[in-house]
């Protein structure tokens, strides 16, 4: 998909390496505190367009100290949480909206035991 590596904590995808960077998730809340210390988006070229994920570098000084860097950590999960949250309610919500019928042909059936 971009050429690097993601990062998970547990099922939760918060981070991205590619081109030898450092790239943390963000979303609509996070992503101001990243713009204001001057990190940079991930984007990168499909079919000829500028593809920008949600991405962002981290603050050079959190890159050379753990306690520097926690709290822009904490930023990411943050935000790969929520991105997981939404996509589980838009899973449920599909769900939903198929017939009757539909999801219980999707149910797991018991099968009769041998005597």
């Amino acid at each position: 998909m971009f050429g690097g590596w993601g990062l998970y904590l547990d099922d939760a995808f918060i981070a991205l390496v590619a081109s030898e960077q450092l790239f943390l998730k963000v979303n609509t809340q996070t992503q101001a505190a990243f713009e204001r210390a001057g990190c940079q988006p991930f984007v990168y070229a499909s079919k000829g367009k500028a593809v920008n994920l949600n991405y962002w570098t981290a603050p050079p000084d959190a890159l050379e100290s753990p306690a520097e860097m926690e709290p822009w950590a904490r930023l990411a999960l943050q935000a790969a949480l929520q991105a997981a949250l939404a996509l589980r309610a838009k899973a449920v919500k599909s769900v939903a909206k198929r017939p009757a019928s539909a999801v219980a042909k999707a149910r797991p059936r018991k099968t009769p035991r041998a005597a």
